[in-house]
């Protein structure tokens, strides 16, 4: 099931490019990011002191498809690793591995600075529960976590000179994380990116 999901994650990327490249308008294309996340759980079920964050990566590509000089659409798939972290005796943590697919909406407000958002789809890809024990780090996979999750993109972007663009936005979780839990807690965290438009 994940394959197929990629599979046409990758051609609806190839319709959007050859629909852009046909536009004419040589301000959208097909771009490279990546950047740090600061991730951890969520919710009103916890307590603030619960979790803290774990920093983790994404990568990916993503498309811009320009609507005037003003509007952009720009879907996008990401490998990004998430989790979070708990600051007990034995330093546990949580290691989340998707797929992240937004599709963003941006704003120009001008030349060089948007405002985006957007609703986004995230495909688990593994996860396992870590730990630190008599200075080695025990790990174990589980099998408890959600294979899909549902999330809100906001953020705030710069467009620098040729083709360079940095960002920094906030993944507000909107499905629970565990399957089995009497505990309600949601994938939260903030980005920070480089891309580069071709």
């Amino acid at each position: 099931m994940k394959k197929l999901i990629l599979v046409l994650v990758f051609f609806a990327f190839v319709f959007l490019d050859a629909k852009a490249q046909s536009s004419g308008n040589d301000r959208g294309g097909f771009g490279i990011r990546g950047g740090v996340n600061f991730s951890t759980f969520g919710g009103g079920d916890i307590a603030d002191d619960d979790y803290s964050q774990r920093t983790g990566f994404h990568a990916g590509v993503y498309n811009s498809i320009y609507f005037g000089s003003m509007i952009a659409l720009e879907p996008g798939v990401f490998y990004s690793v998430k989790g979070t972290k708990n600051d007990d005796f034995v330093n546990s943590r949580a290691v989340l591995n998707y797929v992240d697919v937004p599709v963003l909406l941006r704003l120009h407000l001008t030349e060089g600075f948007n405002i985006f958002g957007g609703p986004q789809a995230s495909f688990l890809m593994g996860s396992r529960f870590e730990g630190d024990l008599f200075g080695s780090t025990v790990s174990f996979d589980t099998d408890n976590v959600r294979e899909r999750d549902f999330g809100v993109v906001l953020g705030l972007g710069y467009n620098l000179p040729k083709g360079l663009n940095v960002q920094g936005s906030y993944n507000y979780g909107l499905s629970p994380v565990f399957k089995d839990s009497n505990v309600d807690v949601f994938n939260r965290g903030f980005q920070i990116s480089l891309g580069y438009t071709f």
